[in-house]
C-alpha cells in the first residue's frame, strides 16, 4: 500500500485554529487528522474532534494518544463510539499509557497490566460489542452498526507495551522517524501478534515526527529539537527497567539519552524548549524529516520502504500552513500512489 498522511495539531486556544488547519490538511491530500490528549496543558479536545467532524468531509479523526487512565475506558468507548456517528464513521483511536496526561496531574502512566485489560474492553464496546467489564456486562446498543469499525492503534517503545500492541492493536503509533528503530519495533509487535495467531502484516506502522521543510538545516533543527528530548521521557522509562546495554531494547533509542535532562511539561511540544538543549544535530535528523522538499521525499520514500503505512507530521514548528501547503503541492504527489492537494 502507498504511504498515506496524517497532521497532529495541538489543541491550544483558540479552538478554531485546530478546526482551520485540519480542513487545510484535507485540502492539501492529507488523510488523518490527530489531535494531544493532554486536558490540563491544552484544551479538552474531545468536543474539538466533533467540531471538527463537522467541517470536514473525507479525513478520519482521533487522538494522538488517549489514555484509558485520565479517561475511564468505558467513557474514552463510548466518546469514540459517539464521535463515530457524528463524523459518519470516520474515527480512528490512538492510545497509549498516558504521558503528559497523567504526569502533569502527578499520576503515572497506566500499569502494563490494567493497559492491556483495559484494551481488550475498548476495541470491542466501542464498536457495539457486548463486554464483560467490573463484573458486569456492558453494551452499547445504540452504536451504528452500518458503519465501519474503529481502529484501536497502540502507542508504545518499550517491548511489553509494543507486545501488547501486537496481541490487540490494529496498528502500532511510533514516535520517531529513524528506519532502524523503526524495524525493531514493528518487529517486537508482529512477533508477539504471530504467536497470538493473528497476522503479522495486518498490523498497521504509523510513524509520527516533526517535519520543518526549508532549505535552512540549522533553523530546521532548531524547529524540531524539543521532540527526541519528548521521546527521551519515555527511553529513561525503559533504560530505568531493562538498562541501556541493548540486550532488549537497541542502543539507537538508548544511546542519545542522558541521565537527567530536566523535562519541563509547561514546555511539553514546544519549539525552543530549554530541555531539548542535549539533543544533536544527528539525532534530529534521524528521528525527525527535515530539510528540502527533495530531502523529505527522500527520507520519506526509505520510511515506505520499509513497510511505513501512515507517516503523521506533528504541526508544533513554526509556518504551519506553509508545511502543509508544501506537503501538498511538493511532496505528497511524488509518493507513489498519493494524489495530493493544491496545485
Amino acid at each position: 500500500m502507498p504511504l498515506s498522511f496524517g497532521v497532529t495539531v495541538l489543541p491550544d486556544p483558540p479552538y478554531q485554529r485546530l478546526i482551520d488547519l485540519l480542513v487545510l490538511a484535507e485540502e492539501q491530500g492529507f488523510e488523518y487528522g490527530w489531535t494531544y490528549d493532554s486536558h490540563v496543558l491544552w484544551q479538552e479536545s474531545t468536543p474539538t474532534l466533533a467540531l471538527a467532524a463537522q467541517a470536514t468531509e473525507r479525513m478520519k479523526l482521533g487522538h494522538m494518544v488517549t489514555n484509558p487512565g485520565t479517561r475511564e475506558p468505558t467513557v474514552v468507548a463510548s466518546a469514540y463510539a459517539t464521535l463515530h456517528d457524528i463524523s459518519d464513521g470516520r474515527m480512528v483511536m490512538g492510545i497509549g499509557r498516558g504521558d503528559s496526561a497523567r504526569r502533569y496531574i502527578n499520576q503515572k502512566p497506566v500499569r502494563v497490566g490494567p493497559f492491556e485489560d483495559s484494551l481488550k474492553m475498548i476495541k470491542p464496546f466501542m464498536n457495539g460489542e457486548k463486554v464483560q467489564w467490573n463484573d458486569t456486562e456492558l453494551e452499547l446498543a445504540w452504536v451504528r452498526k452500518d458503519l465501519p469499525p474503529i481502529e484501536m492503534h497502540v502507542a508504545g517503545y518499550g517491548p511489553k507495551v509494543l507486545a501488547i500492541a501486537g496481541r490487540l492493536g490494529d496498528g502500532v503509533i511510533i514516535q520517531l522517524a529513524d528506519p532502524d528503530i523503526i524495524q525493531w519495533t514493528m518487529k517486537t509487535a508482529r512477533d508477539a501478534a504471530e504467536q497470538a495467531g493473528r497476522d503479522p502484516a495486518e498490523l498497521k506502522c504509523i510513524v509520527c515526527a516533526p517535519s520543518h521543510i526549508s532549505d535552512d538545516i540549522a533553523d530546521a533543527r532548531e524547529q524540531v529539537r524539543w521532540f527526541p528530548a519528548m521521546v527521551s521521557n519515555h527511553v529513561r522509562d525503559l533504560i530505568a527497567r531493562y538498562g541501556a546495554d541493548g540486550s532488549v531494547v537497541p542502543r539507537a533509542l538508548t544511546d542519545y539519552v542522558p541521565d537527567e535532562t530536566g523535562y519541563d511539561y509547561d514546555e511539553h511540544s514546544r519549539v525552543g524548549a530549554k530541555h531539548g538543549a542535549f539533543v544533536s544535530d544527528e539525532i534530529c535528523d534521524r528521528f525527525c524529516v527535515l530539510g528540502t522538499p527533495d530531502q523529505a521525499v527522500e527520507k520519506l520514500r526509505e520510511l515506505e520502504s520499509i513497510g511505513v503505512d501512515q507517516f503523521n507530521i506533528y504541526l508544533m514548528t513554526e509556518g504551519q500552513e506553509e508545511t502543509l501547503e508544501t506537503y501538498g503541492r511538493e511532496i505528497i504527489p511524488r509518493l507513489a500512489g498519493v494524489t495530493g492537494g493544491a496545485t
